[in-house]
């Protein structure tokens, strides 16, 4: 399988970024891509005071042009993220953190809503507190496409190791995370946390950030990044636009566990 990581550039214009996530994601299926990442919050500002604003409901515009795009592309779409409203009893709403799946025909495969929202407060870094606009998902999510089975998490959810490990136990062959480290975290613990759940699990991990703007209200950390079940890192795109691809042979999940049976050795009565 030929994947394609996204990593583009974020402005304040949705529309422009719908426009912009549709164009690369056609370049990359004029290269041979089989299936394209969108990285996390790829339509919106990654602020709480624009998540509300940005918002849309399934079947919106964001949804939509997401469907439309993997069909005139011809592969299978992981819709990075974007703010999901859903409207509940007594006018009551909810916002979450939701990444879309659709197929080749643009048929809707999955749906991930963030389970792990990012709260962090490190003295002298990063003040973000997710959960004060989003509601967190409530599992985790695997889905079937091109012959093989995918999990699928959002960015803080992959410094929860059982949360991996559930994924690989429901048959995830690879982990694909729409992602967007900042600059006090990235730089420590974001090609760490991929080489080291791919080592946990012994299946490939994808991550696909946006790309770097250091006049935005957010500065991601990019470096798109793509992990072998060994561990090793196979691709990495660096803090501008690009299209990263990588070539997936998932025979390599079944050598690497069978040359260091760690999930077969496990002993879960320890723990």
């Amino acid at each position: 399988m030929k994947l394609a990581l996204i990593q583009m550039g974020v402005s304040p214009n949705k529309e422009q970024n719908l426009a912009r996530a549709r164009e690369m994601v056609l370049e990359a299926a004029a290269a041979g891509a089989d299936m394209a990442v969108l990285p996390e919050m790829f339509c919106c500002p990654y602020a709480n005071e624009f998540f509300p604003k940005y918002a849309e409901a399934k079947g919106g515009m964001i949804y939509t042009s997401l469907a439309d795009t993997a069909r005139e592309a011809g592969l299978v779409l992981v819709g990075g993220s974007f703010p999901e409203l859903e409207m509940g009893g007594a006018d009551e709403t909810r916002l979450y953190n939701t990444s879309f799946v659709f197929d080749a025909e643009g048929r809707e495969i999955a749906r991930h809503r963030k389970a792990h929202l990012f709260d962090i407060d490190v003295e002298g870094g990063q003040h973000f507190h997710e959960s004060e606009v989003f509601t967190p998902g409530d599992r985790a999510t695997v889905f079937d496409a091109l012959g093989h089975r995918f999990g699928l998490a959002i960015c803080f959810d992959i410094r929860f190791a059982e949360f991996f490990r559930k994924m690989c136990r429901e048959g995830a062959e690879a982990i694909i995370v729409p992602a967007a480290f900042n600059m006090t975290t990235g730089p420590l613990h974001w090609e760490l946390s991929f080489r080291m759940r791919a080592v946990d699990n012994q299946l490939f991990t994808a991550g696909c950030a946006p790309a770097r703007n250091e006049d935005g209200v957010y500065v991601s950390y990019a470096n798109s990044i793509v992990c072998s079940p060994w561990g090793r890192v196979l691709a990495r795109a660096g803090t501008g636009e690009e299209i990263l691809y990588a070539d997936i042979d998932f025979s390599d999940d079944q050598k690497a566990r069978a040359q260091l049976p760690i999930l077969s050795a496990m002993r879960p009565e320890l723990y």
